[in-house]
């Protein structure tokens, strides 16, 4: 009888280990998660702005908007047209 005690024991200690250590890799797995969404949305929001700023200095005419001269230079206006 003592035995089986033992055992029980040993196993409920055993899965506490087991579940404080998987609540501890879910907690850095989420930090790892959030911190690269972070990176992502910061690094697309930059490549948007150089994108505009190009478009706007490169390519853009005079009183034309950004969103404008995307348009134009995709060729979307062509599209309309044609319709």
């Amino acid at each position: 009888m003592e035995k089986k005690n033992i055992e029980n024991t040993v196993r409920e200690g055993l899965q506490k280990i087991e579940d404080g250590v998987v609540a501890g890799y879910k907690k850095i797995e989420d930090g790892v998660v959030e911190g690269y969404k972070k990176v992502e949305s910061g690094a697309v929001e930059g490549f948007n702005k150089v994108n505009d700023k190009m478009i706007e200095k490169l390519f853009a005419k005079e009183g034309e908007t950004v969103e404008e001269a995307r348009k134009r230079l995709s060729g979307e206006d062509d599209k309309k047209e044609e319709e």
